[in-house]
């Protein structure tokens, strides 16, 4: 259970970056935290394990929360290092994470919406993609298809739809003092 924190670590780091984006060099950024002392509760409708192949998966209205942060999608795909431990116990490493079938990310007034996520342990590579990744705070609006962020660096990319979804170019909107009214 402890290897899901970063899960919820790439959530605020996605939320983070969302307002770096929205908010630009000079603005005030909202300090989103995990607390490592916080349980994390995972729901679904049904879990299972396949040990030989290291996957586990919860599916059904899964939902993940820790504090304030919630996440929340139609599955949860858990990929484990199987060398590492047993994948049922939990102590088995987490190699990458998928969420699919619409997926909604809220940490502290920030929501973050796509089709499907991964987070890939090895690379701390996160990335959020769908027709319409949207990403809000307040009245603050950041659109696109495909979000990348670099857990490492903290570097983040919002692309826009190839494929013409979303109007084929990323669009914001930013509302004048929208933070002082929050």
């Amino acid at each position: 259970m402890n290897r899901l924190r970063y899960l919820l670590a790439a959530a605020v780091a996605l939320l983070a970056a969302s307002a770096a984006l929205a908010q630009g060099q000079g603005g005030r950024q909202t300090g989103l935290k995990l607390s490592g002392d916080q349980p994390i509760q995972i729901e679904s409708d049904r879990f299972e394990v396949n040990e030989s192949e290291g996957v586990g998966v919860f599916t059904g209205n899964v939902s993940v929360v820790q504090g304030e942060t919630q996440l929340r999608s139609a599955r949860m795909k858990v990929f484990y290092d199987s060398e590492s431990g047993s994948v049922p116990t939990g102590g088995a490493q987490i190699e990458r994470l998928e969420v699919d079938g619409g997926v909604y990310l809220k940490s502290e007034g920030q929501v973050a919406t796509g089709e499907r996520g991964t987070f890939n342990m090895q690379t701390e590579v996160l990335e959020l993609s769908g027709n319409e990744v949207v990403l809000t705070e307040g009245e603050n609006v950041i659109v696109g298809c495909k979000l990348t962020v670099q857990m490492a660096s903290g570097q983040a990319t919002l692309e826009s739809c190839k494929d013409g979804g979303s109007g084929g170019r990323v669009r914001m909107l930013l509302t004048p003092d929208s933070q002082n009214r929050q």
